[in-house]
């Protein structure tokens, strides 16, 4: 398995985070497999995979500054926090993986195509199978109305997308998720790219050698093994 820098020199190992360029932001290499030791390794050292069908090899990220949000601390709202007392979803954990991704996977109103492909989603079923990749689903009236999925290392959950078909439903996941992993000793959960949405939340962004930093050291605690329950 091999991977290619920017400046094509080829090397047989996972590349690390801090051979990422300046633009574009947070690139780090190409190639390799989406196998779940190449996914592991590349969360542990900072990276995720995100590319599309057009491109030639999978890419590898590390983006600086990176959005973080600290499980004991999400920023909620009066109306959403309203909308969660109200209890008009019902929230569980691992019991709908694949309708979530496949979910998740939908083009949104606005976008061209998606980057979650079929060789990426049956890589993170695998990482699901394997007790590393895990959801967070929201239903109202039976149905499956939101929700998100990453995949949880240590004391670390890297998000890797939600969606929503009701309001609000994408952020009442992610607001339980936080209260849960904090409960479990998660010292952050990795938001990859700063946005609206995650900023609505709670997100701020911190520069790469930090976020590196503090997740070499909670990668190490016992984390959340198998099967997720909110019971």
């Amino acid at each position: 398995m091999y991977f290619c820098f920017a400046d094509e020199q080829w090397v047989p190992n996972m590349p690390t985070a801090d051979r990422a360029l300046q633009e574009p932001n947070g690139l780090v290499a190409a190639g390799g497999s989406l196998d779940p030791e190449s996914l592991i390794a590349a969360y542990t050292g900072g990276m995720f995979p995100w590319f599309n069908d057009d491109a030639d090899a999978i890419l590898w990220w590390s983006p600086d500054p990176r959005a973080v949000i600290d499980p004991l601390h999400p920023r909620v709202p009066r109306s959403l926090a309203k909308r969660i007392r109200s209890g008009c979803y019902q929230l569980t954990a691992d019991t709908a993986f694949d309708q979530v991704i496949e979910q998740c996977a939908k083009c949104r109103p606005g976008s061209e195509g998606t980057w979650i492909t079929a060789n990426m989603s049956r890589a993170y079923r695998q990482l699901h199978l394997e007790g590393y990749a895990h959801s967070i689903e929201v239903w109202e009236n039976s149905q499956l109305v939101g929700g998100l999925y990453g995949v949880a290392i240590g004391g670390v959950f890297f998000g890797e997308s939600m969606f929503a078909r009701s309001r609000d439903a994408s952020k009442v996941a992610l607001v339980r998720l936080a209260g849960v992993l904090a409960d479990r000793g998660f010292g952050l959960i990795d938001g990859q790219v700063s946005s609206a949405h995650l900023s609505s939340l709670g997100a701020v962004d911190i520069p790469r050698k930090e976020f590196l930093t503090r997740i070499s050291s909670l990668i190490k605690r016992p984390g959340w093994p198998g099967l997720w329950t909110l019971e």
